[in-house]
């Protein structure tokens, strides 16, 4: 028996030793400040909403503060992927397991482009959104105007993504080009093993210091969504709005039955993850990008969240750069759905063979849009062009409206991107499952501060050492064992004492 009574002091000399974590509820200070941020958002979204409908010409003239806080948020895209793909790809010893994430990842881009614009089609056929419409002079100059901005040929693509110079894939403002650089130089570093450690070491550095730049520029966000919602608003118009209703709402109504129920139902039956809880766990995302119509702008926070979730830096690194430019959910709906409506407004409707061969034009058509504001449409001018030339006045029809269907188009681009990586993750068993149910349940809350310091020792920020430590472990653990389990160990068990 003495041996027990021996054995109980034990745990109560241990319960002492716990407490010194307890101090880092200081976490929700942090986060608290954030929190402000976001609900200067909100209200800078409503004030812009009211100055374009009370001022209309005022509020035109504030379009500089939008663009200027976009031009900030692409500054920093072409560095954060660089480095994440580079840490993530330098960590993994086996060349073959990046190669079968980006074969998994690009055909499950196919098959879901293909499913977007197929819905598309459906969707257009039962609205029939431009009966009823007639297209005028100005609009149709409008619309042959688009044309030009159109994407280029898939050969013309496909060498895009070969940069001119090392150096030049970083000011190119072409995600795929910064990916092509960023995938030689981590399986260079790769194959260097050992020697090529310090260099990994450095890009770590440069990763913290790329997303503390980020944070220093999100607070700008409030004074940019007020500028872009105020000119989108001022130049629309109400009677713009009401003229071209059928569309828009249709347009915004089909997005969110494709992000709940196609979607949804895919997250379900294979990972297990409920979309409503990942679509609250992106809130933050949503709102940035409704308040700037680009799903660019949440993409360094995308790959922070997902790293946070559970998901294996490898995975993240190498499937959310690639859907921004493959993986367009709402792009391809978009495309169809529009061209559709174009056809019926100008009185040449598609025939059943047309809206086939239009769609299969189309999946390779939407590859050429990037996640940037406008695209889209300059996407459409160019597809019509390619496949129907005398449709592409009418593009002009929806001029108007499109920075309103833009926000959709770049939140269900988005939410494709982040169940795209869970599934993904969960295909080649790089998730974390224990992780993703803590986070999406709110135990594990992701901390604003862990996009400045990644874990960085002495911060005494509990949450963001255990995210940092926990993706540093699993980046390096990838090298060995391929296997997320020690995010657990290192962000989390090791301070439960598990």
């Amino acid at each position: 028996m003495p041996a027990t009574e021996a054995a109980a002091p034990e745990p109560e000399g241990h319960g002492p030793a716990t407490p010194p974590p307890s101090p880092p509820p200081a976490a929700p200070r942090r986060r608290d400040k954030s929190h402000y941020l976001y609900l200067a958002v909100i209200g800078a979204v409503v004030l812009g909403i009211i100055l374009g409908f009370a001022a209309p010409g005022v509020a035109v003239e504030l379009k500089p503060l939008g663009t200027g806080f976009v031009n900030l948020i692409k500054m920093m895209i072409s560095p954060i992927i660089f480095c994440t793909i580079v840490l993530g790809i330098g960590s993994v010893r086996k060349a073959a397991k990046v190669g079968a994430v980006g074969g998994l990842a690009l055909g499950y881009f196919l098959v879901m482009s293909t499913v977007a614009l197929a819905i598309g089609i459906l969707v257009g056929n039962l609205l029939e959104p431009g009966q009823g419409l007639h297209l005028t002079e100005s609009v149709r100059e409008v619309g042959a105007a688009q044309a030009p901005k159109a994407s280029e040929s898939t050969v013309d693509f496909l060498l895009g993504i070969i940069p001119t110079t090392l150096v030049s894939a970083f000011t190119s403002e072409k995600v795929l080009q910064t990916l092509l650089v960023a995938l030689l130089v981590g399986f260079a570093l790769q194959a260097l093993g050992k020697s090529g450690e310090p260099v990994l070491r450095g890009i770590g550095h440069l990763q913290k210091l790329v997303f503390r730049v980020l944070s220093m520029i999100m607070w700008a966000a409030p004074v940019g969504a007020f500028g872009a919602m105020a000119a989108v608003v001022g130049e629309t118009g109400v009677d713009a709005l009401k003229s071209l209703a059928v569309i828009m709402i249709g347009f915004y109504v089909t997005c969110l039955l494709f992000v709940v129920l196609v979607l949804g139902a895919l997250l379900r039956l294979f990972a297990r993850v409920n979309i409503l809880l990942l679509l609250k766990y992106l809130a933050r995302e949503f709102l940035l990008i409704l308040s700037t119509s680009s799903s660019e702008s949440a993409l360094p926070r995308l790959i922070a969240k997902m790293e946070h979730l559970g998901v294996s830096r490898p995975v993240v690194g190498i499937t959310v750069p690639t859907g921004y430019s493959f993986n367009l959910d709402g792009t391809a709906i978009y495309l169809t759905m529009a061209s559709i409506f174009v056809a019926e407004a100008m009185d040449q409707p598609l025939s059943i063979g047309q809206q086939i061969s239009l769609l299969v034009f189309m999946i390779v058509a939407s590859k050429g849009a990037a996640g940037v504001t406008g695209a889209g449409l300059a996407t459409l001018a160019g597809g019509l062009q390619s496949h129907r030339p005398e449709l592409v006045d009418g593009v002009g029809l929806i001029v108007g409206i499109d920075r309103f269907m833009s926000e959709a188009r770049a939140l269900t681009n988005f939410a494709g991107n982040a169940v795209a990586t869970v599934l993904v993750g969960t295909w080649t068993k790089e998730i974390d499952k224990e992780r993703v149910d803590q986070v999406l349940a709110g135990k594990l809350p992701f901390d604003e501060k862990t996009l400045l310091d990644e874990g960085e020792a002495g911060t005494g920020d509990g949450e963001a050492d255990a995210r940092g430590a926990g993706t540093h472990a699993l980046a390096g653990a990838g090298a060995e064992k391929d296997v997320p389990e020690p995010r657990d160990v290192a962000g989390r068990s090791s301070r439960s004492g598990v």
